[in-house]
């Protein structure tokens, strides 16, 4: 899994081209060239991060998931597929950003990210399947609440692309913000160590 997120992550930097510049051309032109992709670098940043993020629920599930079946593991790799498809819809994006379908392809493929990561968290922690018996409850409703964010919002945003795509894209990046504080499993773990250094 790590493997793959780090192959998406790299391969979002490829769809970034170097300036092709003529043979006249002077430093100036290159500047302008660079400042004009402008919607490829923050895509491209805005991506990261945002794989990132999942990166990190990913792995903060394999905290409290204890043992893993057949369906788990399918249900890890339809994961990965999804994550596999942002470099495309990055891309797409970084590109196109003022264009409906763009906007509409991106958050899509983070709508369903969010969506399997939610069905990896229910079918691990339902009836204790794949976690300790003992998990708090709690803990597991926490964590479906900001796992849910998500793709709600997502759905707002491409809601809001019928009426502007730059807002849109302001709510893609609000729920990345969301995710990096800490929330969920980190706060239980971080509440976790602290009674154990009592």
């Amino acid at each position: 899994s790590d493997g793959v997120f780090a192959i998406a992550m790299t391969l979002l930097v490829l769809e970034i081209r170097v300036p092709i510049l003529s043979g006249g051309s002077t430093n100036a032109d290159l500047g302008h060239g660079l400042v004009i992709m402008w919607p490829k670098f923050l895509s491209y940043a805005f991506s990261f991060v945002t794989l990132g993020v999942y990166w990190v629920a990913h792995h903060l599930h394999f905290v409290t998931i204890r043992r893993a079946d057949r369906m788990l593991l399918w249900i890890n790799l339809l994961y990965l597929l999804c994550i596999g498809f942002v470099p495309f819809s990055t891309a797409l994006i970084g590109e196109h950003y003022q264009y409906q379908w763009a906007v509409v392809i991106y958050g899509v493929n983070l709508t369903v990210i969010a969506l399997v990561l939610l069905l990896h968290w229910w079918y691990a922690t339902q009836e204790h399947r794949l976690v300790d018996p003992d998990i708090d409850p709690a803990l597991v409703r926490s964590v479906t609440r900001v796992i849910l964010v998500g793709p709600l919002v997502y759905l707002i945003a491409i809601g809001c692309s019928f009426l502007s795509t730059v807002v849109s894209v302001i709510l893609y990046a609000l729920v990345t913000l969301f995710y990096i504080l800490p929330r969920g499993i980190h706060l239980h773990l971080r509440a976790e160590r602290i009674v154990q250094t009592r």
